[in-house]
């Protein structure tokens, strides 16, 4: 059965765990993390995890991050790279029709993801959820806030032109993206209207995998 670590709060693990429901795949899911426990974010006081600074899973993963996997000896880190080699292995009808230049499309949305959304939405769970009250910056807050509206309309216009984020079927390019949207939405602050974004989230709430991990907004609003 396939190992996965990680924790349930991390958007990284999220692409994972959601790429996993989507192909209904079983597998042991390992809590762990150097910043997170069952308490909350480390800011707080609270003990993490751990077992990514053992020896063991250094020997797995260098970095000392999640999510790692081991597919029956086949170890792998870095979410992006999980996601495509999910889809590929076990669902590359499903999640990208199978398709060298779909797959591709899809693939770009990720690396967009983890380059321009995670960095201010990053900043925002800090702000919002994870620091103490006490050690809070509205200002640092409201420049994340401004930074992610920006970027984000670049998947507004592309939505204006298809249905996906790769075209006109779900992909695992959909996945990370519907996380951050996902999130964006949960924290209810001020934003422009984007009327493309709000159609294709309502179908990503309506697809039972969505439902499994991402939607509970304690995987999201809890630090």
């Amino acid at each position: 059965m396939l190992k996965l670590w990680g924790r349930p709060t991390s958007a990284r693990t999220q692409k994972v765990l959601w790429t996993l429901a989507e192909i209904g795949l079983e597998f042991e899911f390992i809590l762990a993390s150097a910043t997170m426990g069952p308490g909350g974010h480390v800011s707080k006081g609270n003990q993490p995890f751990g077992i990514v600074n053992t020896p063991e899973y250094r020997a797995k993963n260098p970095n000392g991050r999640v999510p790692t996997i081991d597919d029956d000896g086949f170890v792998l880190w870095e979410s992006n790279s999980i996601v495509r080699y999910l889809a590929m292995q076990y669902g590359p009808e499903l999640l990208y029709g199978n398709d060298t230049r779909t797959f591709a499309s899809a693939s770009r949305w990720l690396d967009w993801e983890n380059n321009e959304l995670l960095p201010p939405q990053h900043e925002m769970v800090m702000q919002l959820v994870r620091l103490p009250a006490e050690r809070r910056d509205s200002g640092a807050l409201d420049d994340a806030r401004r930074t992610f509206v920006h970027r984000l309309q670049i998947a507004e216009d592309q939505l204006a032109r298809t249905r996906y984020m790769a075209g006109d079927r779900f992909t695992f390019g959909d996945i990370p993206i519907g996380i951050r949207v996902h999130r964006w939405y949960l924290f209810g602050l001020e934003g422009p209207s984007m009327p493309n974004i709000a159609r294709w989230y309502d179908e990503l709430k309506a697809r039972p995998a969505f439902q499994v991990w991402t939607a509970p907004p304690e995987n999201h609003l809890e630090g």
